[in-house]
């Protein structure tokens, strides 16, 4: 162990390295003596022993530094080695007779032990990276593991995937021997360094890249030095370059324009590809800014570089390419016999018919996904029908128009009684390509727009357009601080937090969506679609005849280079407005002709940091506004000048810079907002505290503040809060307590305090939350006992925590009603979060 020891010094520097053999010392000794704590001092023994592995690895290792920034992890055993000279002195009779102190210093010790597997994970890991000649990387990540930088960091991370390779299907066929060709001829020729793989939409291009990243012949090439960047349609080149920036934890360089940021990306190149590097830009498209962007890759000529593109466009000056074909017929039946599931359904469907279905979808991988699970235990009769649908039309259209029209059979398919489902699927197109649309914006539209008041209503119509693979709805858990990553058990339910879900859309889908936007009479279009680029407006809107006067959902995309002037363009009345945009600063349009019809107004800044947006007074004209989502939105600007907004009545902020807005007092919330009765602040890295005048919104029902690091203590007077049903404060990991006054909180049902792991006791009085029904407790690793007015919780059914905090109501049980459920959500401690940053 002595040699374990050593190297552990060696890793972390002399101090740390001190602090871990007086503790290990220690742990020896008192597993001797305090045999009342034999069980948890043998965990202890075993998890300082367990790394014996790490002495052959560091062995490896030439001129290894000490790493900085486990200041934190030096305090934790500097406690760890006070508390276990604490348990070993304890009397043994004195346990007997005080069940509560034993169980008290167990749960100490397990959280100890629970901090020293974190560190190690993390040494683990940076011997791993360091014999690969990764220092310097390895030091940055060794910062980010600082809570605050965490926080912060990993927001974009876990939201737009930092270059990550995504998973393929679980299921693929067909793509094996493509798999071997562009092994044999991209990857092992010197002479090739960029390969364009091309194909129509739906054949499974992006699918072919991502397994071809995640080759084990080609991850031993290029270890973890791939990066996968989604190019699009509209591509945002600051962005691309800041997430590859990002992906590696360097510092983003600031971008003056496109020219800037491709020469940032050159440096990037030469700084990164010192070891061999794999880059693939997926979904390029035949446009000037995609040219530039192709063009800077392919100046490059290095035995070391790899640049796989994907696109449905055949560049003729970019030399080699690989044409990717549709599945021929016998993999294009296996594909379709896993998709309709046809060896478990109830019905018997004659073979000719399942021929017949397969060779109309002509090997799109996608027509048959969809068309498939249209089908799935499907009786025979349905199938004919199908048939007849899709044999309309011409065969000799080109590919996409084809999958087009074959698509549009499997919506018209959906039939009056899900209409409402083709009208969700229809609105997803009035959102950017290849961005994930967060459920919660999907929430906000389709409550004004369907009715839709219950947020699970808007996610089971999500199940339903995924069931039919009509889109993907996808959940992204975010990691815990406590234990690095965490991956989540199934059973721990949502409970009216979506803010981890998201859905995707193939592009092929995307344009469905957009082709039946256009087919509404002019003049009374439920839907309009707005897309400028740079400051062009659309020359039909110029055309008077052709204004529409009324529409339903408003959308308005702009690009990069847009500057902000509407020319006085006057927008339609509309009840839900969506505008999406990705420059720094940004200008809100008039709002004259909206004034008493909008309801929703959504804004996303698609951009790489929370944008400046002016001209916040106009906002005060609309004085029917119900919700408003902002998103990578500086607010500071929204007090400057004062707005009242007395119809809102849900307020969400993601990832927005609010700081100097509700730190400074300026910022009235009760007068802006006096009618609130939900705000969702989630991701808002820079804020501190809540308004002192949040007490006031009497008619609040949700409160959700999620993922803000920094917050640390609550206004003392949240009680006032009388109609409050959800409070909801899942990682918010500065938060050390909750004020006494949410004793007063009568009418809470639902408290999620989940991976507040700095929350170290509850309220002494929390029993006279005489309607709490649920208690969310997870990760909350310095909580070490509960008040005894617990056992007043006379409704509380379900509490969820993990093997700690389970703990924690053992002495309780004997005493609580039956009816109280207590869950255990069972998490996996694993590097996977870790190894994506590095991707």
């Amino acid at each position: 162990m002595e040699v374990v020891i050593t190297a552990v010094t060696t890793i972390v520097g002399a101090a740390l390295g001190a602090a871990f053999q007086q503790l290990f010392d220690g742990v020896i000794k008192a597993n001797r003596k305090a045999t009342k704590f034999n069980s948890v001092f043998g965990d202890l023994n075993l998890t300082l022993q367990s790394y014996q592995e790490l002495v052959k690895d560091i062995e490896q290792v030439e001129n290894f530094q000490p790493l900085q920034g486990l200041d934190g992890f030096k305090t934790k055993m500097e406690e760890g080695i006070q508390l276990v000279d604490k348990c070993s002195n304890i009397h043994p009779l004195q346990l007997k007779i005080n069940f509560f102190k034993k169980k008290k210093y167990v749960g100490k010790l397990r959280a100890l032990d629970g901090s020293l597997k974190q560190l190690f994970l993390i040494l683990k890991w940076q011997v791993d990276n360091n014999l690969r000649n990764r220092v310097s990387d390895l030091q940055r990540s060794v910062d980010r593991i600082d809570r605050n930088v965490v926080a912060q960091n990993r927001t974009e991370n876990q939201i737009r995937g930092w270059c990550v390779v995504p998973n393929p299907p679980s299921f693929t066929v067909g793509l094996d021997e493509p798999l071997k060709d562009l092994k044999m001829t991209f990857l092992n020729d010197d002479q090739v360094s960029m390969l364009v793989l091309t194909a129509p939409g739906g054949c499974g291009k992006t699918t072919l890249a991502q397994l071809f990243c995640r080759d084990e012949e080609v991850k031993e090439k290029f270890k973890k030095n791939i990066f996968f960047v989604t190019v699009s349609e509209k591509p945002n080149l600051d962005r691309i370059v800041a997430e590859l920036y990002q992906s590696t934890g360097s510092q983003v360089p600031a971008f003056q324009n496109e020219a800037n940021a491709l020469c940032w990306l050159q440096e990037f190149l030469i700084e990164t590809g010192q070891n061999p590097l794999l880059l693939v830009l997926d979904d390029v498209w035949d446009g000037s800014s995609e040219s530039l962007l192709l063009d800077k890759c392919h100046e490059f000529k290095n035995p070391n570089y790899k640049i796989l593109v994907t696109s449905r466009f055949y560049f003729q000056r970019f030399r080699p390419s690989y044409k990717l074909r549709p599945l021929n017929d016998k993999d294009a039946l296996s594909l379709f016999r896993d998709t309709t599931s046809l060896e478990d359904s109830e019905f018997v469907i004659p073979t000719v018919l399942v021929t017949k279905t397969v060779k109309l979808c002509q090997g799109f991988p996608l027509a048959i996904s969809v068309i498939g699970k249209d089908l799935c235990n499907q009786p025979a009769e349905i199938w004919e029908r199908r048939v007849i649908e899709l044999s309309k039309g011409s065969s000799i259209l080109d590919s996409e128009k084809f999958l087009l029209n074959r698509l549009q059979s499997s919506l018209d398919a959906l039939g009056k009684g899900l209409a409402l489902v083709k009208e969700c699927f229809i609105d997803l197109g009035s959102f950017p390509e290849d961005r994930r649309i967060p459920a919660a914006t999907l929430i906000d539209m389709w409550s004004e727009l369907y009715g839709l008041d219950l947020d699970y209503l808007s996610i089971a119509f999500l199940h339903d357009l995924s069931s039919r693979s009509l889109a993907n709805l996808i959940v992204i858990r975010k990691p815990s601080l406590n234990n690095l990553i965490i991956t989540r058990n199934a059973k721990e339910d949502a409970n009216g937090y979506y803010n981890e879900h998201f859905v995707t859309q193939h592009d092929i889908l995307r344009s469905l969506a957009i082709h039946q936007t256009g087919h509404d009479p002019t003049g009374h279009s439920k839907r309009l679609n707005i897309d400028i680029r740079k400051d062009d407006i659309p020359n039909w809107w110029s055309e008077h005849k052709q204004k529409p006067k009324k529409t339903r959902l408003l959308s308005i995309s702009t690009d990069g280079a847009f500057s902000s002037k509407w020319h006085n363009m006057h927008l339609p009345k509309a009840e839900v407005l969506v505008l999406n945009f990705q420059t720094k600063n940004y200008a809100f349009p008039k709002f004259r002709k909206m004034s008493k019809s909008l309801k929703v107004l959504i804004v996303t800044n698609y951009g790489v940091i929370p944008a400046e947006v002016s001209n916040f007074t106009s906002l005060g004209s609309l004085s029917e506004l119900k919700r408003i989502r902002l998103e990578r939105i500086s607010v500071p600007s929204i007090t400057k000048n004062s707005i009242q907004l007395n119809s809102l009545q849900k307020i969400s902020l993601f990832m927005c810079n609010i700081r100097r807005a509700f730190s400074n007092g300026s910022f009235k919330f009760f007068k802006a907002f006096p009618s609130l009765k939900e705000i969702n602040i989630d991701y808002c890295n820079d804020m501190m505290e809540l308004p002192a005048d949040i007490r006031l919104l009497i008619h609040l029902k949700k409160l959700s503040i999620t993922n803000c690091h920094k917050l640390s203590a609550l206004p003392e007077m949240i009680g006032e809060l009388v109609n409050l049903e959800v409070l909801r404060l899942r990682s918010c990991t500065d938060l050390s307590e909750l004020p006494s006054s949410v004793r007063k909180l009568e009418k809470l049902k639902v408290l999620d305090i989940s991976n507040c792991y700095s929350i170290k006791e509850l309220p002494e009085h929390i029993g006279e939350m005489c309607c709490l029904e649920k208690l969310n407790m997870r990760q909350c690793s310095r909580l070490q006992e509960l008040p005894e007015s617990i056992l007043d919780l006379e409704t509380l059914t379900d509490v969820i925590c993990d093997e700690e905090t389970k703990g924690l109501w053992e002495p309780y049980l004997p005493l609580l009603s039956n009816h109280i459920q207590i869950r255990l959500v069972k998490e996996e401690i694993n590097l996977d979060w870790l190894q994506m940053l590095h991707s």
